[in-house]
């Protein structure tokens, strides 16, 4: 039987239950079931704000958007992102009509401070920080330089659902849902992440008006969605107002009912995936297999992925495709696209990264003994 990278887990009878619901009371789009789920992530991250969106990518250009349209940015202003992510990261910085500048990373694969700080310049707005795997990396420094700078920090936490850190506070510390402290950070609920929907995603801005202006930029610049129109009363709750062009980005109650039962289950499930990324660690402990590590800021890492370097990718990638498993890579250096390719050189550690990275299999699905099976042809492949 081959072992997958990625396999959700739905709990199909209570997501059933959920979606019955929206079925019997006629309403399977936006409001009912997605103010629920808006409310429960709030208490669970502990966020001031969260707005439930059709996907990341359309939360990462709100965020960019409604940053830029608020602070009179102009077209061409620069913000400061990764090459290690997925294209949709960079690509909402495009969409708002400002310009990726790309720093290196770290050991963690996330931002390297001293590249991005080395990267600022008198048009830089704000910085990009993908929380790769759901590893914290080096955020409490970037959020230092943002400070330091005035810029605004944006989080991608497409893969940080479930990931906490240790929060230095006056007279102690406290442990945050990742999200503290960014200016807005969007989440992931697509198909194979840590709380999987078909897609789907939520943008938490800390500034509460900007997320009043998320919700109308999500329902196409309308002034009052079709939800707060049924529950009005009178002749004319169906007149409504056209402010800014909108788009149509909001979630729906269906995919809202299946992040309910996902998000009941979050900690329990993230917790099997560290136990499994424990399984490979010391499976690997001593073979001369290179793991990427945690950062120290990572208190519990929501382990989206466990990621390995090998120098011999193609060949392994080869050896494990043979054997019935199918690793990923996360990502090919953005950078090397057409697109991006004017930054091409600037970040040599991520592209080397880049050429060695591994991600293998992680899902709730896996047993020991496929475990042991990854672990062992992993050291073989990297033998041969």
């Amino acid at each position: 039987m081959s072992i997958q990278l990625f396999k959700p887990k739905f709990r199909n009878e209570e997501i059933m239950e959920h979606i019955q619901e929206c079925l019997d009371k006629g309403w399977t789009g936006l409001g009912y079931k997605t103010v629920e789920i808006e409310n429960e992530w709030k208490k669970y991250t502990g966020l001031p704000n969260a707005h439930f969106v059709n996907s990341n990518t359309s939360g990462i250009h709100l965020a960019c958007k409604i940053l830029k349209d608020a602070n009179k940015w102009n077209d061409g202003d620069e913000v400061i992102t990764t090459p290690l992510t997925f294209v949709s990261s960079n690509h909402g910085i495009i969409y708002s009509n400002l310009h990726p500048v790309f720093a290196d990373v770290d050991e963690y694969l996330c931002l390297d401070p001293e590249s991005v700080e080395r990267n600022i310049t008198k048009k830089t707005r704000a910085v990009l920080f993908v929380g790769i795997g759901g590893n914290m990396g080096q955020f409490s420094k970037i959020l230092h330089l943002c400070k330091k700078y005035n810029l605004k920090l944006i989080l991608d936490a497409a893969h940080m659902s479930g990931t906490w850190f240790t929060q230095i506070v006056e007279g102690g510390s406290s442990l945050e849902h990742a999200g503290q402290g960014a200016d807005v950070s969007v989440f992931s609920f697509q198909a194979v992440k840590n709380l999987p929907t078909a897609d789907s995603g939520m943008i938490c801005f800390k500034n509460e008006d900007y997320d009043q202006l998320a919700r109308k930029l999500s329902w196409l610049g309308i002034t009052k969605d079709t939800y707060q129109r049924s529950n009005d009363k009178g002749n004319y709750k169906w007149e409504y107002d056209l402010v800014d062009v909108g788009y149509k980005y909001h979630g729906n109650s269906i995919m809202a009912s299946m992040a309910l039962v996902g998000l009941k289950y979050l900690e329990e499930d993230n917790e099997m995936r560290r136990n499994i990324c424990k399984m490979y660690d010391e499976g690997f402990s001593g073979s001369g297999v290179e793991t990427i590590p945690l950062s120290d800021e990572t208190t519990i890492s929501s382990r989206h992925l466990y990621q390995i370097r090998v120098r011999n990718r193609n060949q392994t990638m080869e050896f494990l495709n043979n054997n019935d498993i199918f690793p990923g890579v996360h990502y090919r250096d953005n950078t090397n696209y057409k697109i991006y390719s004017y930054a091409k050189g600037n970040c040599p550690y991520s592209h080397k990264i880049s050429e060695e990275v591994i991600s293998l299999p992680l899902h709730l699905f896996l047993s020991k003994d496929n475990i042991q099976n990854v672990i062992e042809k992993v050291i073989k492949s990297t033998n041969i």
